[in-house]
């Protein structure tokens, strides 16, 4: 039986989320699928970052691009009113003190001085990698009900595609959303790549007409897998899922008690911020364990 470990921002408890240095880390511990948010930069480059204004969880303040740049500082700035040079000025490293009840500061290793990567630095470190049994899961960060902060979905969705194409990753590569929009564009435009429908409680109101059965329709707008919130999975909604073909990817799951459930329940991936953690559940199971990855060799080696 093969469940997929998936990690989430990289593996968001144990590394910095969404850098260069947690998804080497992550390769090198072992997962199935890397997952990751991107968004788009005032200069129209595709950077990682789960949030569409600059987190002051994530990113700290180091200096302006330009002495006297009015928009500094960057923080809590739109990313999209910001260019890929201002905010590679920011030090996405560490988890800021300030934030005392934040649980990944108290097991996150602190990476500091770390930039913000664009996606084509982690598609070219993947493929230094050469982790061809890794996959790729990336979420774009699309809000329908803030159109002054989100990309046009065609638009977007069309650099990512080229952007995965580019670095020969669209065979190996999953395309996520929580805007469906993002995901039916991305059944017109690479519809040989797996596309995740997100889908969470809070989110529920962004789409019309879901009715009673919410991975049909997901179906319906073109995606491949459901991947819900955890709270949402019971046996009703995994007969739907069979049903309607989808196979079922949960997050964000870091229990492991929690994670049994949802593998008693028969979900096909688990997302979650310690693959450590999954790795000794899947043993104990004996479930098929992800590979490790590298490390990378040095040049000329």
């Amino acid at each position: 039986m093969r469940v997929e470990i998936h990690g989430h921002r990289g593996a968001r408890g144990l590394w910095p989320e969404n850098t260069l240095p947690g998804m080497s880390r992550t390769m090198e511990l072992g997962v199935h699928a890397l997952e990751l948010d991107v968004a788009l930069t005032a200069d129209r480059r595709l950077v990682l970052t789960h949030d569409l204004t600059v987190s002051a969880v994530t990113s700290a303040d180091r200096r302006p691009i330009t002495a006297g740049d009015p928009l500094f500082p960057y923080v809590g700035k739109p990313i999209n009113a910001l260019t890929l040079a201002q905010l590679r000025t920011l030090d996405v490293g560490v988890r800021l003190p300030r934030h005392p009840d934040d649980p990944f500061a108290l097991t996150q290793v602190p990476m500091p001085e770390t930039r913000m990567p664009t996606l084509g630095a982690v598609l070219g470190l993947v493929n230094a990698y050469e982790a061809e049994g890794v996959r790729l899961h990336v979420e774009l960060k699309s809000d329908p009900t803030r159109p002054e902060l989100t990309p046009d979905p065609e638009l977007f969705t069309e650099l990512v595609v080229e952007e995965l194409d580019r670095h020969g990753r669209l065979g190996n590569a999953a395309i996520l959303s929580f805007d469906w929009r993002i995901v039916s564009q991305a059944a017109r435009l690479a519809p040989d790549t797996r596309r995740f429908a997100l889908i969470e409680l809070d989110t529920l109101h962004w789409h019309d007409d879901l009715g009673d059965d919410i991975p049909a329709a997901a179906r319906a707008a073109g995606a491949t897998t459901l991947s819900p919130e955890h709270v949402m999975v019971d046996e009703a909604l995994m007969a739907q899922a069979n049903a309607a073909g989808l196979d079922v990817a949960v997050w964000t799951v870091n229990e492991a008690a929690l994670a049994a459930r949802m593998l008693d329940l028969g979900v096909a991936g688990i997302v979650t911020d310690y693959p450590d953690r999954m790795r000794e559940l899947w043993r104990e199971r004996g479930l098929e364990l992800p590979t490790p990855v590298g490390p990378l060799k040095p040049v000329g080696v």
